[in-house]
């Protein structure tokens, strides 16, 4: 018979419950069940053809949100399973986490924001939470996924304890939450988890599909000087193999020194703190799980080099402006006549921009860019 927890640190695999009171699976623990909703999600899906960096279109080769969430999910899972913690948690935190992300990547984003500046704006990590509890509607019995308490906390606190309560209520539209989420509380460790794998499993991929695409070589990356004595080591090789595989092995370096480097202060932190079971965790006002000071500059080069030589690297800034304009002119022209795209019902008619927002933020990249052209078109049509 299986344990209600693996270990005194994980959160239960008996479920405090759902917003909506629903019977239990024989089969299913309540978290395998929430990770399986999401796969089967509408949201889910769209992630194939939604921007990581590289606008979908480019290539396809190039990571889309979907195969971050798949690295994510993987990493989370290694650290849950060393941990001995929920890894049906962890599983479903990682895959979810990236539901609210716009066409376009954080372009879109910041797009949308700039359009609901007056209306409370627009954050990805919120969008996530609307998505899972309001607009993916499949079943009878209520609204969104009906996902378990923990992993709407897990959800919600991906970056830490929430600040923003009236902003996100304001943005939910109805005080959704009714008290039974502690916002002030640290998440779970499966929580953390989650969200340090999305670090380590952006900062690596995106080396690797930046130098696939030629935005930077490996003598550029050599110069970094943390990461100087891995690519060195792994340049010996260049007459034996190829680049790919050359450069596979350095990712795999990266990502293999990053998870060792926070199993080791994770495990330092847990007895610095004195975390002796779940309430310790949640009761604790700092992360427990976190990098070394040594490797938190390490992660620190990685972004500041990712930065410079990718995220701001002209052929990149030219695609996602591409995608700011595209985002913003689609809000404002469906503005005009929401109801030739949308279906408003009672409940978005209480906030018509939040409803056009949903609807953008939904998008893929290419329908974004196919719906453009065509409105572009009707336009020209009429001059």
């Amino acid at each position: 018979m299986q344990k209600n927890r693996v270990s005194d640190l994980s959160v239960s695999i008996n479920s405090k419950g759902r917003f909506t009171p629903e019977k239990k699976n024989k089969l299913r623990t309540p978290y395998q069940r929430d990770r399986d909703r999401i796969i089967h999600s509408t949201a889910f899906r769209r992630l194939k053809h939604k921007t990581q960096v590289f606008v979908n279109t480019s290539d396809d080769h190039y990571r889309t949100r979907i195969t971050h969430s798949l690295e994510v999910a993987q990493i989370a899972r290694t650290l849950a399973k060393f941990f001995k913690l929920n890894e049906d948690l962890c599983e479903t935190l990682s895959l979810a986490h990236d539901l609210g992300h716009t066409p376009f990547g954080h372009a879109g984003e910041e797009a949308l924001n700039d359009c609901m500046k007056l209306k409370g704006g627009f954050d990805h990590n919120i969008q996530t939470i609307r998505i899972v509890t309001l607009l993916e509607n499949r079943y009878y019995n209520f609204r969104g996924l009906n996902l378990t308490l923990e992993t709407i906390d897990g959800l919600l606190k991906h970056n830490g304890p929430v600040n923003n309560v009236k902003t996100l209520n304001s943005i939910l539209g109805v005080n959704y939450f009714k008290k039974k989420i502690n916002f002030k509380k640290y998440p779970s460790l499966e929580a953390q988890i989650a969200s340090i794998s999305d670090d380590i499993a952006y900062n690596s991929h995106d080396l690797e599909d930046g130098l696939k695409a030629k935005l930077f070589n490996l003598k550029e990356l050599k110069d970094v000087p943390i990461l100087s004595p891995i690519i060195k080591k792994h340049i010996k090789k260049a007459k034996k193999f190829t680049e790919d595989i050359i450069l596979r092995q350095i990712i795999r370096e990266i990502i293999n020194a990053m998870v060792k480097d926070l199993i080791i202060n994770t495990k330092k932190n847990i007895k610095k703190f004195d975390i002796k079971n779940i309430n310790d965790v949640y009761d604790n006002h700092y992360p427990i799980v976190c990098f070394s000071e040594k490797m938190k500059l390490f992660d620190l080069s990685i972004k500041r080099f990712l930065r410079e030589k990718m995220y701001f690297h002209k052929k990149v800034l030219k695609k996602t402006n591409y995608g700011k304009k595209i985002v913003k002119e689609l809000f404002y022209k469906i503005k005009k006549n929401p109801k030739k795209y949308i279906k408003i019902g009672k409940f978005e008619k209480s906030n018509l921009d939040r409803s056009i927002c949903d609807f953008i933020a939904g998008m893929t990249d290419r329908f974004a860019i196919n719906l453009y052209n065509k409105l572009k078109w009707i336009f020209l049509k009429k001059i």
